[in-house]
């Protein structure tokens, strides 16, 4: 089997909970043709560089995919069809990434900065 990653962005307007049932969909989608899900990343709701379908923003998801060709062509046809989802692509690596993605650091990373300067402004407040 083959080693893909595949990454959706879903429209604005719909909750976290509808793009985790974008992604069981994915998931059902591939465990039929008999390929599986290694990794799901949601990135979150982000600015898109420019409108898509009227949207400015949307739901970011990576997917890690272990399966053949005809599976992931299945999920894309599936994808495709789907009025939710506004962009998707999938790339074709020789390996996933063990850790987390560069997305998923710099999130973490920024919610990290923000807690720090949160402290700092306790600490300045006490004195």
């Amino acid at each position: 089997m083959a080693l893909y990653e595949h990454v959706f962005i879903a429209r604005q307007d719909i909750s976290a909970q509808q793009v985790e049932g974008l992604v069981d969909l994915a998931q059902a989608v591939l465990e039929e043709n008999g390929g599986k899900i290694t990794k799901n990343e949601y990135w979150g709701l982000k600015s898109l560089a420019y409108r898509v379908k009227k949207n400015r923003k949307g739901h970011y998801t990576l997917l890690n995919i272990d399966a053949d060709h005809a599976a992931v062509a299945e999920l894309e046809r599936r994808i495709s069809l789907n009025d939710d989802i506004i962009r998707h692509m999938t790339l074709r690596v020789d390996e996933h990434e063990a850790d987390e993605s560069i997305q998923m650091r710099n999130k973490n990373r920024d919610e990290r900065r923000s807690a720090r300067r949160e402290e700092g402004n306790y600490e300045r407040e006490e004195s």
